[in-house]
């Protein structure tokens, strides 16, 4: 086994405990389902999945460490990831939610969308990849071979970031289920969309690790 038990315990506990407080892609996942459906939301849970997968590789590629080092590679990256949060607020902001009976797998336009908003949403938070280079090294084992350990912890970040992620849409999709007024609809994922333009804007006053 490339990590040992010891180690990979306590990484799936702290991974959960911060997988589960929701964040700006928990928020898009939980207001597509509310606005679309699960059917068109589950492409948001890809993105997110790809955009952990991308981000956390990233990280242990070195951009984490250029990120935390370089001022300029992180505002760079911060006004790019605050500008899309902004966007994809806005568009959340103005688009009511559709009708129950119009509700089906989606158009592959639909689902192209929700999954690229997620993935770039989740890929453009210099903070997350920081932190990702930050946090798996404290698991990582001097006496074992370093890739196969990064990649064990990488491959379950990535799972454990779907399943959560999934597991919030089942949620949310349940809550349009039982919350069937357009009008209370619409005013929860304009709640969601006020939230990722506002993360858009506080994004832009994260500063790097010190």
């Amino acid at each position: 086994m490339p990590v040992a038990t010891a180690d990979l315990v306590p990484f799936l506990v702290a991974s959960m405990i911060l997988l589960v407080i929701p964040g700006p892609t928990i928020v898009m996942v939980v207001s597509q389902a509310l606005a679309q459906g699960r059917r068109v939301a589950f492409a948001s849970v890809l993105g997110v999945g790809l955009g952990d997968l991308a981000a956390a590789s990233l990280s242990l590629a070195g951009v984490g460490t250029l990120l935390a080092a370089s001022a300029t590679a992180f505002m760079v990256l911060k006004i790019i990831g605050a500008v899309y949060l902004v966007y994809v607020g806005l568009t959340l902001w103005r688009a009511p939610p559709l009708d129950f009976a119009d509700l089906g797998a989606g158009t592959p336009r639909q689902r192209r969308t929700v999954f690229r908003d997620a993935f770039l949403v989740t890929l453009f938070n210099p903070k997350g990849i920081v932190f990702f280079v930050a946090f798996v090294p404290q698991f990582i084992a001097a006496d074992r071979p370093f890739v196969p350990q990064a990649a064990t912890y990488v491959a379950l970040f990535v799972l454990l970031g779907i399943l959560n992620a999934y597991g919030y849409m089942l949620l949310a999709d349940r809550a349009r289920a039982t919350i069937r007024r357009p009008a209370v609809l619409r005013a929860v994922t304009r709640a969601g969309g006020g939230f990722l333009m506002a993360a858009g804007v506080a994004a832009l006053f994260a500063r790097r690790a010190a």
